[in-house]
């Protein structure tokens, strides 16, 4: 008797499979089996056939199975079933951002966390176009558009990464257009009448220093926080401004590196700080922590920005204005003031430290709408 023909490379085979046969407890049902689809990929060292399977309730259904795995193949697409959505995320952030700060990687993972919740569990190789618009739309509801936008750009560079290492035919994320979402809280500028209420609500408060220098020499909040003494001349009434709590402790661009002068009520401010900051060392003893940071926690560690908003935001309930007011309004603030007051676009864009003076122009022409 001839020796039966093994399967060849890639080649097909369809067949019923009785033994699939399943029995559902619950209703004392019997399920009549279903089709099986199996493409030999040829045999291991030890002899063992390597097989790929599929299966289906039709003989059609299977047929199209197969041929899109066929296509996989082709494609040089080596994903497994059970690796999802959520995995291939999982993966992008532990391997696909070098260099970045666990801070970015948290902020990243954050932003995906509504699009996963919806489709995280679909198998990578399954996940459609429609799939992924599915997600984006119903995160919408109750995002806002730069939110939704973080969340599209972080999906498809995950997908990116999956795509350079064979794991997806192709990047479905990048073929969505990032939908609107619900409208943002618009950015707030402080009038000089409120501007004044919240510096003297802000006399006997430990942000004091940091609220008189965000707002009157218009510096990030970022570049605040990471300010050092070594960086601040009394005597000349400067400050320089090289460093940022962003990763590897950049400034955002590099016409973000200033020196600006700062009036008397700043250069008091900051002698103010130096004895306050004096006496929390003393008082926190072998508690402190000497980062030479003009702007800290009362044991001498940098400010967290969830930290800064809480202070933040009881000075400003303090002083009338409510407490949805946030840190980085200062500096919109000063961009306002200094607008109104006349000074030239450019030379505000100078003190800012903006790229160039058409993001002047636009923070004013918002500020001015107010």
């Amino acid at each position: 008797m001839a020796e039966a023909k093994r399967r060849g490379y890639g080649e097909d085979g369809v067949y019923f499979d009785h033994r699939g046969a399943c029995r559902d407890s619950a209703h004392h049902k019997t399920c009549s089996g279903r089709w099986r689809g199996v493409v030999s990929l040829g045999y291991a060292a030890d002899g063992k056939r390597i097989r790929k399977k599929v299966s289906g309730k039709t003989r059609t259904e299977v047929k199209d199975k197969l041929k899109a795995l066929h296509s996989e193949l082709d494609a040089g697409v080596r994903t497994a079933a059970g690796y999802t959505v959520d995995m291939a995320v999982t993966d992008w952030l532990a391997e696909g951002l070098p260099g970045r700060a666990a801070k970015t990687v948290e902020v990243y993972r954050d932003a995906l966390r509504p699009v996963l919740a919806v489709i995280g569990r679909i198998p990578l190789r399954d996940v459609t176009v429609q799939d992924v618009r599915t997600a984006l739309t119903t995160m919408a509801v109750t995002h806002s558009t730069p939110t939704l936008q973080k969340a599209h750009n972080c999906l498809t560079r995950a997908l990116r990464h999956a795509e350079g290492r064979d794991l997806v035919r192709r990047n479905v994320s990048a073929l969505v257009d990032t939908p609107h979402g619900r409208q943002g809280r618009p950015s707030q500028a402080l009038t000089v009448e409120q501007a004044a209420a919240l510096l003297e609500a802000a006399e006997d408060s430990r942000l004091h220093a940091y609220i008189v220098l965000c707002l009157l020499t218009g510096v990030r909040s970022e570049e605040a926080r990471a300010l050092t003494w070594d960086h601040v001349d009394l005597g000349a009434k400067t400050i320089s401004v090289c460093r940022s709590v962003r990763a590897h402790g950049d400034t955002k661009t590099v016409r973000s590196r200033r020196t600006l002068r700062i009036p008397q009520i700043a250069v008091e401010a900051l002698q103010e700080q130096l004895r306050r900051q004096a006496g929390e060392r003393a008082r926190a003893g072998e508690l402190w922590q000497e980062h030479g940071l003009v702007f800290t926690t009362t044991v001498g560690t940098p400010y967290e920005s969830h930290n800064l908003r809480r202070d933040f935001r009881r000075v400003t309930a303090a002083a009338g204005l409510g407490a949805r007011w946030v840190p980085k309004e200062l500096r919109t603030s000063f961009v306002s003031m200094m607008s109104y007051q006349g000074v030239p676009v450019e030379e505000i864009a100078r003190l800012a430290g903006h790229a160039s003076s058409r993001t002047t122009k636009s923070s004013t022409a918002v500020n001015c709408a107010r």
